[in-house]
């Protein structure tokens, strides 16, 4: 028997884990790692289920090579010849400009997705690029962008110091946090409330997080742009704003908020005006306050002005970079960030138009490119630990489309709704076989930390997760070498030649040689940490690889601090209140306060013991409140007369849905939880409860306009007995 520990992958929340193994490698017991600095001991469901999930017997070992409707398992090397021949004929027939590729939500978790999936896609050489960040968090990045001049430059809110959290679409004691790092959020905020602080929590649905705050005011989905707005009307109006940065734009943005007014913007977004403007002087007399705003806004038609709205208020109050405010972590393996103008729209997709952002074209179009004929039109897709059948808006369309492409390879652990369209499935190992550091995850952290996972199983005769992606890198790119050397060798040339870096002037190949690690990964994030802010070739501290080994626990680094002012890439070096292109964008809004609404809008539902598709397949985190059901007002079932089932029909798709009546939604209001739809499926749990995918009623044609971010709530639906025949 042994006692390990480890970070959880699971979610967003990087919780450290004690496991026991037994002699056989086997998980018999997982607890929360009470010694971790971060999560002290902090676990959730899905933590505790590790085990279950690292030995599903349903998880692929072997390729597979699909031969008409049959699978065959082969071994790595004829796998991969499969690969090399089907991209070959793609590229001989088509070119190069009909390759894509889509990334799955589990690239941000994990140390392959971090550190390979950009050379394999530079090695596609394709602007074709997808993956879940347009089905989830691109309007952050963009009005980050737009207003900071880095996509990546991404306040959190400084969860254990502020006193009045104004939190929007999210739900952390479900999701345990998103785009803000914080094991145990339930006790950050429980301790918010405990030292005298306000937590109030906007949502149409009274979520378990609105349960434990101290107000939770309703709202109709996708209007939180509105409500925003209306607190910036009155933070101007009022003379309540403190700006302590230096700013550009607040006479534009001072124009453009004369026509949300609260009692205007009221009428939209069902809070009624003197809740609008107290929420707003809440916001400005209290000592500290945050305001935060996650997937719930982001996945509307304004996602992207929501979230640039969020950091207006934020920078208005005087509460942007600042202790108790919103703040910006410094990860330590943060390098260097050019000092260019952000921009989006680089570049626009085939069929549609829509503009790239952060390198990516929407997903909303992926079907579109796959299935309108014409030069550059995709007939070779890599996916990479994504399920977008599922998760993808009108994903059903997606599903008809997948089985007319030329070639399709998946690196994924499981036969799927997605990869059974694959010709070559490549399973990555166990999570117990791999190493884990959270390059993402640790650059959103409300405490800045580190620690990293070693595998604590061998890897046998099979290949780890970035050496499946680094092969493939070298197929599509025709060379041959090592990639981890050769990406090393040019940080180090580079490192070594920028004025004040720490290695100014030293021998690059010299570095080379001092690093430590069993593996090209763990060189590699040696090298991350020592160059990084608190590394020991930084000049600034002493941190290496070696140095977290000895720290299997993790290592706090400190509390947030004010940093703003390095961080800024903007061309005037200031932050932007009012960038162009949401300038533009507010005149969309502006034309939709007097849009008629539907009787009957659709919104998402996170749950604790699930994490997207990839989790329904665990026994132990199937069934109590983890299942597939349609939340209603009573009052919405007693007045259409629905009793057990409804169907719930839209613009792209009807679905029948067992109801789960609840006063804890709004009236008008209809929740179906994401990535569900596993009728037919060989992961046999999964089918046992396959629940029906919300996607086949969300629409591909709507995004938000300045991020191409897909829209999943909001969306109008109509509700019908299930005996009820009406006309489409």
């Amino acid at each position: 028997m042994a006692i390990v520990h480890r970070t959880c992958p699971l979610c967003e929340a990087v919780c450290g884990l004690t496991l026991t193994l037994d002699d056989g490698g086997h998980v018999t017991g997982v607890r929360g790692d009470k010694d971790d600095p971060f999560s002290r001991g902090f676990i959730c469901p899905k933590g505790a289920s590790l085990g279950k999930l690292d030995e599903d017997p349903d998880r692929l070992t072997r390729p597979l090579v699909r031969e008409g409707d049959l699978w065959r398992e082969v071994g790595w090397d004829e796998a991969f010849a499969a690969v090399k021949a089907g991209f070959e004929r793609v590229t001989e027939e088509h070119g190069r400009e009909s390759f894509a590729v889509y990334l799955g939500n589990p690239n941000a978790h994990t140390m392959a997705g971090a550190l390979y999936a950009g050379p394999l896609i530079r090695s596609l050489g394709t602007r074709n690029v997808f993956s879940a960040s347009t089905a989830d968090q691109m309007p952050k990045h963009v009005s980050s962008g737009l207003m900071f001049g880095h996509p990546l430059t991404i306040p959190v809110p400084d969860l254990d110091r502020t006193d009045y959290l104004l939190m929007l679409g999210a739900n952390p004691l479900d999701s345990n946090g998103s785009l803000c790092t914080a094991p145990d959020f339930p006790g950050r905020l429980k301790a918010l409330r405990g030292r005298g602080g306000r937590l109030v929590v906007v949502d149409p649905r009274r979520t378990r997080t609105a349960a434990l705050a101290d107000e939770h005011v309703f709202i109709r989905p996708g209007t939180d742009a509105y409500l925003l707005f209306g607190i910036v009307h009155t933070l101007l109006a009022e003379e309540l704003t403190d700006v302590r940065l230096e700013v550009n734009g607040l006479a534009e943005l001072t124009e453009a908020a004369k026509h949300f007014a609260p009692d205007v913007v009221a009428r939209r977004t069902g809070v009624p005006a003197e809740v609008i403007v107290r929420l707003a002087r809440e916001l400005a007399g209290a000592p500290t306050a945050a305001v935060y705003a996650r997937i719930g806004t982001c996945t509307a038609e304004f996602g992207t002005l929501a979230q640039w709205l969020v950091d207006v208020v934020n920078v208005l109050t005087g509460n942007l970079d600042r202790p108790g405010g919103a703040m910006f972590p410094m990860p330590a393996t943060e390098g260097g960030r050019r000092r260019k103008p952000y921009r989006t729209g680089r570049w626009h997709s085939r069929v549609r138009g829509l503009p790239e952002a952060n390198g990516e074209l929407p997903v909303a179009t992926l079907a579109d490119e796959i299935e309108v004929p014409g030069q550059g039109q995709i007939r070779c897709l890599v996916t990479v630990a994504g399920n977008p059948v599922l998760s993808s808006p009108n994903g059903a369309r997606l599903d008809r489309a997948l089985p007319d492409l030329g070639f399709m390879v998946s690196v994924d652990p499981y036969l799927n709704e997605t990869t059974k369209h694959a010709r070559v499935i490549l399973p990555p190992p166990r999570v117990l076989q791999t190493g884990h550091y959270d390059f993402a995850l640790l650059g959103l952290a409300v405490r800045n930390y580190t620690r990293y996972s070693r595998p604590l199983l061998p890897l046998a005769d099979r290949p780890s997760e970035g050496m499946i992606l680094a092969r493939l890198a070298v197929i599509a790119s025709g060379l041959d070498g090592d990639l981890d050397a050769f990406v090393i060798g040019q940080t180090l040339a580079g490192a070594v030649q920028t004025p004040g870096s720490g290695v100014e002037g030293r021998d690059a190949d010299e570095l080379a040689a001092l690093l430590d690690g069993e593996s090209g990964a763990e060189r590699r994030l040696d090298m991350m940490l020592r160059l990084g802010p608190y590394g020991e070739w930084s000049g600034r501290g002493e941190l290496s690889l070696r140095k977290l080994l000895e720290h299997p626990h993790g290592l706090d680094l400190g509390p947030l601090r004010p940093r703003l002012p390095e961080l800024l890439t903007t061309a005037s070096g200031r932050v932007e209140l009012a960038p162009p292109q949401l300038i533009e964008d507010v005149h969309r809004l502006r034309e939709g306060l007097d849009a008629e609404q539907p009787a009957f809008v659709l919104i998402g539902r996170r749950q604790l013991r699930s994490n997207n598709s990839w989790m329904h397949n665990v026994a132990p985190l199937v069934g109590g409140s983890n299942q597939c059901t349609l939340q209603i007002n009573p009052a919405d079932v007693d007045r259409l007369g629905l009793d057990g089932h409804a169907r719930v029909r839209s613009a792209t798709g009807e679905l029948t849905v067992p109801l789960e009546p609840t006063d804890t939604i709004m009236p008008g209001v209809v929740s179906l939880p994401h990535g569900w739809g596993h009728s037919g499926s060989v992961q046999r749990v999964a089918a046992e409860h396959a629940g029906v995918s919300a996607n086949v009623l969300t629409d591909e044609s709507t995004v938000d306009l300045p991020s191409g971010n897909a829209v999943f709530n909001g969306v109008p639906v109509m509700i019908l007995p299930t005996g009820v025949i009406t006309a489409h």
